[in-house]
């Protein structure tokens, strides 16, 4: 199995989508700083129970929580936006609502990696990376 993706975050939230529809409860993937950045935002805004980064030897492996053992997933849905061979970039009065304002989108931007509701109130626009509902 090759551990080179060609769009690592693409391959995150397929696996955490794969993982919410068979029922487990954690998953591990290969760790980068963007997929950190990433799963630190959905465990921040409560669609994600735990984030771990472990140390390996090739590279460090990022273990997702998602639930706990006995409760359902917070996450309906969650796709990739912003794909290698279509970027979706917005500015800051054009950033989306999911599910009239349920949901939330991340947001690449100059200062990092923020949700919707952050980057309008820092009026920052940037690269639209995923929607969760």
């Amino acid at each position: 199995m090759s551990l080179q993706s060609t769009d690592p975050i693409a391959d995150l939230l397929t696996r955490i989508r794969n993982a919410v529809m068979v029922g487990k409860h954690e998953i591990t993937v290969p760790s980068s700083k963007l997929k950190v950045t990433v799963a630190k935002e959905l465990k921040k805004a409560g669609y994600l129970t735990d984030v771990k980064v472990e140390s390996a030897k090739p590279r460090d492996i990022l273990t997702v929580t998602i639930n706990n053992p006995g409760e359902n997933s917070t996450i309906n849905e969650i796709q990739r936006v912003s794909k290698p061979g279509r970027r979706v970039y917005v500015s800051a009065s054009d950033i989306p609502k999911v599910k009239s304002g349920r949901g939330i989108v991340l947001v690449s931007t100059s200062r990092g990696v923020l949700t919707g509701a952050e980057a309008t109130k820092q009026r920052l626009g940037g690269e639209v990376l995923l929607s969760v509902y």
